[in-house]
């Protein structure tokens, strides 16, 4: 299990080893495969086949979703490879279905981690932005606006903890 500042110092090193935070970038940089699929009921899935590591992604989802779901496939990589390989990769249904999985919450704090860079988070913050508005400025999802506000408030930045729904990637949502 890796705690969250563990998780923020991979992603962080990440981000500087790879000089962006793009998925696209940061997966052809670590070596993974990503695979556009016609999923019907997944967004992605992490898998690692005789050594290689493939990112499964719904080819039609929208570029801000599939940013997201391209960097939480990352997570498991960098955070669960020798997990995936023992139960022979992951399929995902509920991406962001934290309750009682902790991979999947380790996922989404390292997907926030590496596509909100802390110092524009908290400016915005600082300009008394709130999630929502966070969320239109950076490009991304309320709910992994609240969960970076929650993991910055694990470090011990004084914010207002966020309400946040744990499966906002769920296929229906």
């Amino acid at each position: 299990m890796s705690g969250t500042s563990e998780i923020v110092r991979k992603a962080n090193q990440i981000v500087k080893d790879c000089s962006s935070r793009d998925p696209k970038r940061i997966a052809q940089a670590l070596g993974i495969e990503v695979i556009p699929c016609d999923f019907t009921q997944q967004k992605g899935a992490y898998k690692v086949i005789l050594r290689n590591r493939f990112i499964f992604i719904k080819q039609d989802l929208h570029p801000v979703m599939s940013k997201i779901v391209m960097l939480h496939e990352i997570g498991h990589d960098v955070l669960h490879q020798s997990e995936a390989v023992a139960v022979g990769g992951f399929k995902e249904f509920n991406i962001f279905n934290m309750q009682n999985n902790r991979m999947e919450y380790e996922a989404n704090i390292f997907a926030s981690q590496i596509s909100l860079a802390d110092d524009e988070f908290l400016e915005l913050c600082n300009q008394g932005y709130d999630v929502q508005q966070i969320a239109s400025a950076l490009s991304s999802d309320i709910n992994l606006v609240a969960l970076k506000a929650d993991t910055l408030i694990s470090q011990g930045y004084r914010l207002r903890p966020q309400e946040h729904t744990n499966d906002f990637l769920k296929y229906n949502r």
